[in-house]
C-alpha cells in the first residue's frame, strides 16, 4: 500500500469533516460551549465517534468480504437526518425560551468560569445565577454519540472506496483508520471556524444560534 494513498486517505478524512450533514451536527453542538477549547474537543470527540464506527463497520466488512445492504444503509441515513431534526430543534428551543447568552463570572473559591443561561420575563439575572454547574471535565457523550451515528451512516461509501483502492484487508483496515484520523483533525480545526462567531453576546449570539437551529433543522429534513 502506498503513501500517497494513505496520505490520500488522511486527506480525504479532514475533507469528509466538510461534509453538510457533519457541518451541521457540530455546529448545533458547539452551541452549548462556553469557549473556543471546548468546541473544539467537542468536534473531536465527534470524529472519535465518527472513526470509531467506520472501522468496526469497515472491519467486518472488509474481513466478511461483503457489503452493507442498501437497506440497512439508507435505514442509517434517514436516522441521521431525524437526529439533525431533533438537533435543530432542540437549538430553536433553547433559543426560544429566553435570551441565551455566555456569561463569565468567578466564585469564592477563586475559580473563573463561564456558562450558557437564558433570562425568561419571570426570571431576573441574579435569580439565574443560583445554577447547577455541569461538569466540564466530565467526557461529552452527546457529541460522542453523534459522531456513532454519522459514522454508521457514511460506512458504506467509505467502505467502497476503500475496497477499489486497496490489496489486502488489513490495508483496508489502515486506510479506513488514516480517513477517521483525519476526520478528528479536519473537524477539530472546523469546530475553531464554528465557535468563533458563536461567542458573540446579545441579539447577535441569539440570531447565530437561531441560523444554526434552522439549518441543522433543514438539512436534517432534506436527509
Amino acid at each position: 500500500m502506498s503513501i500517497s494513498l494513505l496520505l490520500l486517505g488522511f486527506l480525504l478524512g479532514m475533507r469528509h469533516a466538510l461534509d453538510t450533514d457533519h457541518v451541521a451536527a457540530v455546529a448545533s453542538l458547539a452551541t452549548r460551549s462556553c469557549s473556543v477549547t471546548d468546541s473544539v474537543r467537542l468536534g473531536a470527540v465527534w470524529g472519535l465517534g465518527h472513526t470509531l464506527t467506520l472501522f468496526v463497520f469497515g472491519s467486518m466488512v472488509l474481513l466478511m468480504d461483503s457489503m452493507i445492504p442498501q437497506r440497512l444503509a439508507l435505514g442509517l441515513e434517514f436516522a441521521v437526518g431525524l437526529m439533525l431534526v431533533l438537533l435543530g430543534i432542540e437549538v430553536l428551543w433553547r433559543v426560544m425560551h429566553g435570551s441565551v447568552h455566555f456569561h463569565v463570572h468567578r466564585h469564592g473559591n477563586g475559580i473563573r468560569h463561564c456558562h450558557v443561561h437564558a433570562h425568561t420575563a419571570e426570571q431576573g439575572h441574579t435569580d439565574i445565577h443560583r445554577h447547577h454547574h455541569p461538569d466540564r471535565d466530565a467526557f461529552p457523550l452527546r457529541a460522542l454519540f453523534v459522531g456513532l451515528m454519522h459514522g454508521m451512516a457514511g460506512s458504506a461509501a467509505l467502505i467502497l472506496l476503500a475496497l477499489q483502492t486497496v490489496d489486502s484487508p488489513w490495508a483496508g483496515m489502515f486506510y479506513i483508520a488514516l480517513f477517521g484520523i483525519g476526520s478528528i483533525a479536519g473537524m477539530a480545526v472546523l469546530s475553531v471556524v464554528i465557535a468563533v462567531p458563536l461567542r458573540g453576546l446579545g441579539e447577535v449570539h441569539n440570531g447565530l444560534h437561531i441560523i444554526v437551529g434552522t439549518v441543522t433543522l433543514i438539512i436534517g429534513s432534506m436527509l
